[in-house]
C-alpha cells in the first residue's frame, strides 16, 4: 500500500510539536527540564481528590459517568459563572462552552472560519500550540508587531486595514512565550480597533490567575463583548491531565463551534467536568490558588535572579508579573537552536524561541523558559549551565 499517496493535502501543514519534541527529551532521567510549561505536580490537589470524587459521585451518581451535552456539564456551566465574573468576563450559563483543553477550542476556531488561504493575524512571537491548531486548515498569516510592551495596537489597526482578516489570535496576560501582559490603556485601544473594523479575535488567557505581583488587568472581552471568542482553562489551577477547557463567544460563533466539536468529541469527559464543578463551585478552587501562587512566586524570583547572575550583560529578558514563562533574547549572532543539544548534554533543556514565529528566522536568538516545574536552587543550576555554554560559544567567536 502506498500511504503517502493516501494522504490529505493538509497534512503537509500538521508538524510534530517542537516543545512535545523537546519535552521527550527533557523527561529523561537527570535533565532539568525548563521547556515545557508544565505546572508543578505538587501544585495538584491531591489530597482533596478522593473527596471531590466521593463529593461528585454522592451528587451526581451516574450522571457523572454518562453521555452529556455537547456544550458541556450544567453545574459546571453554572460554577464558571462566578469565576469568570472575578476576571471581568459577564456570562449566563448557557453562553458558556466546555472544551477537552482549551487547544480543542483553538482547533475549533479554525476548522469553522478557516479556509485555505484565509488570513489569521498572530502576534510575533506567539504560542506554538496556536499555530498547530491552525494550520491544518491552511491559512496564510499575518504577524503583528510588538514590544516589550506586547502587541502594537497601531499593527493591529494596519493589519485589520490592509488585509481580509478572518481573526486575530492574541495571549494579552502573562503570554506564552513572552510573559508579557497588555496594559489596560492598550487593551482600550485594541477594543476600539476591533469594533471600528468589525473583526473578531480570539483571546487566550490560561495564565491571568497565576499573578504574583501587581493588579488584574480586565480581559478585552470585557471591553468588546461581541467582537471577542474568550478563551480559558482549568489546567493551570486545578490539573491538566483532566483536560477542561473553556469559552464565551458570541451567539453565532458560539452555535458554530458546538455544532463543529461534535464531530470531533461529542463532549468533554463528564466526570471530569463534574470534579470541575466540584472543585471551582465548593470553593475548592479560591482556597488552592493562593498555594498555588506562594510555589511559583518564588521560582519567578529565582529564575530572574539566576539569569542577571549567569547570563551575559548585553543578553536581556522580560520580568513578569505573572505567568510560567520568561523570555530571553540574546546577542546577535547566537543560535540557541544551535546550543540547544549542548545544552542536553550537560543535563538541562529549554526552548529555542524561533519555533513561536511564523517566520522562524526572527527568533534565532530567543529562547523561552518555564520556571513553574522546578525549585530555586535547582533554576540556579540549569541558568549556570546555559550560562556556562552561551560563554563557550562567545568564546569560541572571538
Amino acid at each position: 500500500m502506498n500511504f503517502e499517496e493516501r494522504l490529505a493535502g493538509r497534512t503537509q501543514r500538521m508538524t510534530a510539536s517542537a516543545i512535545r519534541e523537546i519535552l521527550k527529551v527533557a523527561s529523561s532521567p537527570g535533565v532539568v527540564s525548563l521547556a515545557g510549561g508544565l505546572p508543578a505536580a505538587e501544585s495538584f490537589p491531591i489530597e482533596i481528590m478522593e473527596e471531590l470524587t466521593g463529593a461528585v459521585l454522592a451528587k451526581y451518581g451516574a450522571q457523572a459517568l454518562q453521555y452529556d451535552a455537547s456544550e458541556g456539564f450544567a453545574p459546571l456551566r453554572e460554577a464558571l459563572v462566578p469565576h469568570l465574573a472575578a476576571r471581568g468576563v459577564t456570562a449566563k450559563p448557557d453562553e458558556i462552552l466546555v472544551f477537552s483543553g482549551s487547544q480543542g477550542i483553538l482547533d475549533t476556531v479554525g476548522k469553522i472560519f478557516v479556509s485555505p488561504g484565509d488570513v489569521v493575524a498572530v502576534e510575533a512571537p506567539t504560542y506554538l500550540g496556536a499555530l498547530q491548531a491552525f494550520n491544518p486548515y491552511e491559512p496564510r498569516y499575518v504577524e503583528l508587531e510588538t514590544d516589550d510592551d506586547g502587541l502594537i495596537p497601531e499593527s493591529l489597526d494596519h493589519a485589520l486595514a490592509t488585509e481580509p482578516v478572518k481573526f486575530v489570535y492574541l495571549v494579552p496576560t502573562f503570554q506564552n512565550p513572552t510573559g508579557r501582559t497588555l496594559s489596560l490603556a492598550r487593551r482600550r485601544q485594541v477594543a476600539e480597533i476591533l469594533v471600528r473594523r468589525d473583526a473578531l479575535l480570539l483571546e487566550d488567557d490560561p495564565y491571568s490567575d497565576l499573578r504574583y505581583a501587581g493588579e488584574r488587568v480586565p480581559p478585552i472581552k470585557s471591553l468588546a463583548p461581541e467582537h471577542v471568542v474568550y478563551s480559558s482553562t482549568l489546567s493551570k489551577t486545578f490539573a491538566p491531565g483532566l483536560r477542561v477547557g473553556f469559552c464565551v463567544a458570541p451567539d453565532d460563533t458560539r452555535r458554530w463551534m458546538a455544532i463543529a466539536r461534535q464531530g470531533v468529541d461529542l463532549h468533554t469527559s463528564t466526570l471530569a467536568q463534574a470534579l470541575s464543578a466540584e472543585y471551582v463551585g465548593g470553593g475548592y478552587l479560591e482556597r488552592q490558588l493562593p498555594r498555588i501562587l506562594e510555589i511559583y512566586r518564588p521560582r519567578q524570583q529565582a529564575m530572574l535572579a539566576a539569569l542577571e547572575r549567569h547570563l551575559p550583560e548585553d543578553f536581556r529578558w522580560t520580568r513578569p508579573e505573572g505567568g510560567m514563562f520568561v523570555w530571553v533574547r540574546g546577542t546577535a549572532g547566537i543560535d540557541t537552536e544551535r546550543l540547544y543539544p549542548r545544552v542536553v548534554e550537560r543535563g538541562v533543556a529549554f526552548v529555542p524561541g524561533k519555533f513561536f514565529y511564523v517566520h522562524q528566522e526572527d527568533g534565532i536568538s530567543t529562547m523561552r523558559m518555564n520556571f513553574t516545574a522546578a525549585g530555586p536552587e535547582t533554576i540556579d543550576r540549569a541558568l549556570r549551565i546555559i550560562g556556562d555554554v552561551i560563554a563557550e560559544e562567545l568564546a569560541a567567536r572571538v
